[in-house]
């Protein structure tokens, strides 16, 4: 178990990564740490990186580092509207054009690692953001020290695929205002979270909140959704992931199939894969211990502990 030791907390601070572009970013524990990149997922702002799991991590040993994406909470947020029918034809597997590309995204975190001054650090990424991990650990593996992919895929379109009631939605207009916004979010997060680890109405409820009034981007968020619907297969290309790999899915997830997980960690040579029975597409409470402890066994492996 991590020590009840108290643990640093930046305030949020802002880091210039190259054009034009700015990440909001946050730090928990001692810089002497070993280096933590926490990578958020689809249109989730780095709030979403509980900070009780945060201070475990850094109790555990690292220097933990959470930030928003571009298009997401605090970080610059671009212009360009992607309309529904692009998203649609691209869901549908025409090639569209997007805005961005994962590549992008992962230049973001290496510039954030710049910024810092840092070579390398142990990337986690969810979601989305494990789909950035990967790619930074396929494009400058030197610079990963180790690599742990939750509730993620490969890019694969015949892995990870979504429940079909999802879709609709996640592009349907949203009514305004943060109510509107709050309430609509936890009927989704019910739908896709952990069911055997539902989180409590109340600090759902908050995290809606919080991440409202941080900021709320609309188009950000079709254009990281783009992003992700146009991304090639990475499988081939993981193949050649030598870097430490921890594959973390739910059984239960009905955002990304556990599919996707399963062919991450059959893509990547040695990788652990730890599959947990009722988890969905969140990271409860409950299961935090489980995350920290499987993070820190990834991370010795690449010291060779």
């Amino acid at each position: 178990m991590p020590s009840s030791a108290e643990v640093a907390v930046s305030e949020e601070l802002f880091a210039p990564v190259g054009r034009g572009t700015e990440l909001c970013y946050q730090t928990f524990g001692s810089p002497d740490g070993e280096p933590l990149l926490l990578v958020m997922g689809l249109g989730a702002p780095m709030t979403w990186w509980d900070p009780g799991l945060c201070a475990d991590l850094a109790r555990a040993g690292f220097h933990v580092v959470r930030f928003d994406n571009r298009d997401a909470g605090r970080s610059t947020v671009l212009a360009g509207r992607v309309s529904r029918s692009t998203l649609v034809r691209a869901f549908a597997g025409t090639r569209v054009r997007a805005p961005y590309s994962l590549t992008d995204l992962a230049d973001d975190a290496f510039g954030l690692l710049d910024h810092l001054g840092l070579e390398s650090a142990h990337v986690v990424g969810v979601s989305m953001g494990g789909m950035i991990a990967q790619t930074m650990a396929i494009a400058r593996p030197e610079r990963v020290d180790s690599l742990t992919s939750i509730m993620s895929t490969t890019g694969k379109r015949s892995v990870g695929w979504q429940h079909p009631a999802l879709l609709p939605r996640m592009i349907a207009p949203r009514k305004p205002g943060r109510e509107a916004y709050v309430a609509g979010s936890m009927v989704f997060a019910r739908l896709t979270g952990s069911p055997a680890y539902p989180e409590p109405e109340d600090a759902m409820r908050r995290r809606f909140e919080e991440t409202w009034d941080r900021g709320v981007h609309p188009e950000g968020v079709a254009r990281q959704m783009l992003a992700v619907v146009s991304q090639p297969n990475r499988g081939a290309r993981l193949h050649g992931v030598r870097v430490p790999t921890l594959v973390v899915h739910g059984l239960a997830d009905r955002m990304v199939h556990v599919s996707g997980g399963r062919a991450t960690a059959a893509a990547v040579p040695g990788a652990e894969l730890l599959l947990i029975d009722g988890m969905g597409h969140d990271l409860p409470v409950p299961l935090h211990e489980t995350f920290v402890n499987a993070i820190r066994r990834t991370a010795e492996r690449s010291s060779g502990v």
